[in-house]
């Protein structure tokens, strides 16, 4: 569940517990839209604690073979603005 459809869930919750008035015999509109509204507030945190994660550092090792010894060596490297992590 990303941000968006938190939102979403949200907004939808919404319309039905204070802007539906119609009256359905199988189902209260209101307890639904409570229900929706409150995943949609779980969406929206779960979205944002994913995007800070994804935001955090991130450490990349590439190896390479020494033409001239032959040797393995390896380098490590942390971004830590890197926008696409």
């Amino acid at each position: 569940m990303s941000l968006g459809s938190g939102i979403v869930l949200f907004v939808i919750g919404a319309i039905l517990a204070f802007a539906v008035d119609i009256q359905v015999s199988w189902v209260d509109l209101q307890v639904v839209g409570y229900i929706l509204m409150a995943a949609g507030v779980v969406g929206i945190i779960l979205g944002i604690v994913l995007i800070t994660r994804r935001r955090q550092t991130s450490m990349t090792t590439r190896s390479a073979v020494d033409p001239v010894s032959g040797e393995s060596v390896s380098r490590r490297t942390v971004d830590r603005n890197d926008p696409l992590v």
